[in-house]
């Protein structure tokens, strides 16, 4: 079309041109019977040059207008294409998506139990390709491993190469296990999409179980990565997810927040390019809960866990697992939140809603609320210091804890909760703009 529009101003032009001189060659009538003729007849040919210039003027101004024209048709046809160009970008990624799931994996032979549900509710075989990713050089471990990949051409395995020591100062040698993992990680994200080409990648830890809707999850909240800039990471834990604080009426209830959860994550292929040069040695689930390092970017996690942690034995000699992980519900209710809309999650839409909700509540007291004492569905419990807030959170029986001050589960400084049939969110007492780094 573009083409043909240049075409058209060409042809038109010369068109304006031929007319100008077939004018002025009709226009011209040689006057020799007067003794000034040749007088008359300079006048004349000034007289048509005149014209003819007034002529050419008001071509150049109608090519010009002609030009603007075209320029935004041909501006207007390139929003068009990038657009549609875009669309079909979407589309591929969130209708038909492939989405590998990579067990992180090292030295406990049960990543059998985790290999066994992944296979067992997987719904396809070319949508979740399975790659382990196996470090620590453990042999029996990788013949469990093996075992499914021999069998099974959608699993496969990569070993990490590097099983070096990393070289610490006394004082952080018994943190050699987190420096090991986070190297463990690093590589397993560059086989995966750099080496490998993914665009999203599922993570999942060798000691976890999985919902039976743990897939159809993951497909229903990946196009929210696309639509919502915002949000950096799907997730499949609530921190807070034990089954005295969360609505088990409620499989469907999805949340934003700011703490990054991991134990089963969607991450994409450009968040990793931009996350990966200032990876960090050790520690790396905490690294990515402060805002700086996600460019202040949200989650997205479910109000009832589609992971369940088994591993008591690990890099924590099991004191998380006792005091927290084992007490988490796993849900066991199919969603099909392939079929539901989600748009409520959108940043813009979801923070009009949350704060104007939370702050037209009635305000009780942590002891009130956990008494069940009246009849609101929903109540608010305020704090104004991180002492009031771990405070408060104890006696909710949610975790008092913060990574860069910001609590567990929390979004824009709001915790919620379901205690005694009712929602319970905790929330700043202050207008909240930022998190305080001070606090914890």
């Amino acid at each position: 079309m573009r083409v043909n529009l240049r075409k058209f101003i060409i042809f038109f032009g010369c068109f304006i041109l031929l007319w100008v001189v077939v004018s002025f060659s009709s226009s011209y009538v040689p006057v020799y019977k007067s003794r000034n003729s040749v007088t008359e007849l300079e006048v004349e040919i000034d007289r048509l040059e005149s014209k003819m210039q007034s002529q050419l003027s008001d071509t150049y101004d109608l090519l010009q207008k002609v030009k603007t024209h075209l320029k935004k048709t041909e501006e207007k046809l390139s929003e068009s294409e990038e657009s549609a160009v875009n669309k079909v970008d979407i589309i591929q990624n969130t209708r038909q998506p492939l989405l590998p799931i990579l067990v992180i994996a090292c030295d406990r032979v049960t990543v059998k139990r985790c290999l066994d549900n992944l296979v067992k509710f997987r719904p396809n075989k070319d949508i979740f390709p399975i790659i382990v990713s196996q470090d620590c050089g453990h042999n029996e471990t990788y013949k469990v491993i093996k075992s499914y990949t021999d069998s099974d051409p959608s699993i496969t395995v990569v070993r990490q190469p590097d099983l070096s020591e990393i070289p610490l100062p006394r004082q952080k040698v018994k943190f050699k296990g987190y420096y090991k993992i986070a190297r463990h990680y690093r590589f397993a994200l560059n086989h995966v999409f750099v080496e490998m080409d993914h665009e999203a990648v599922i993570i999942v830890e060798d000691d976890l179980d999985i919902s039976p809707d743990f897939f159809e999850y993951f497909l229903g909240t990946y196009p929210l990565l696309f639509q919502d800039p915002s949000i950096w990471c799907i997730s499949a834990w609530n921190d807070n997810g034990k089954k005295a604080l969360i609505d088990l009426s409620r499989p469907e209830l999805l949340h934003r927040t700011d703490f990054f959860p991991g134990l089963g994550w969607l991450l994409r292929k450009d968040t990793w390019l931009q996350l990966e040069p200032k990876w960090p040695e050790a520690f790396f689930d905490d690294w990515l809960r402060n805002p700086e390092n996600t460019d202040g970017r949200a989650c997205i996690r479910p109000e009832i866990s589609r992971t369940y942690s088994f591993g008591k034995v690990g890099v924590s000699k099991g004191l998380f697992f006792d005091m927290h992980l084992r007490y988490m519900q796993l849900n066991m209710e199919f969603v099909e939140f392939t079929k539901l809309n989600l748009t409520y999650l959108i940043k813009d839409t979801y923070d009009k809603t949350l704060t104007s909700l939370v702050y037209s509540l009635p305000e009780m007291s942590a002891e009130e609320a956990m008494s069940g004492s009246g009849t609101e569905p929903a109540v608010r419990v305020s704090y104004s210091t991180a002492k009031t807030y771990q405070r408060a959170a104890k006696k909710l029986g949610l975790m008092d804890d913060f990574r860069s001050g910001i609590p567990r589960t929390a979004y824009r400084g709001i915790v919620s909760c379901f205690i005694k049939d009712r929602r319970v969110y905790l929330a700043p007492s202050y207008t909240w703009t930022k998190y305080d780094p001070s606090w914890g």
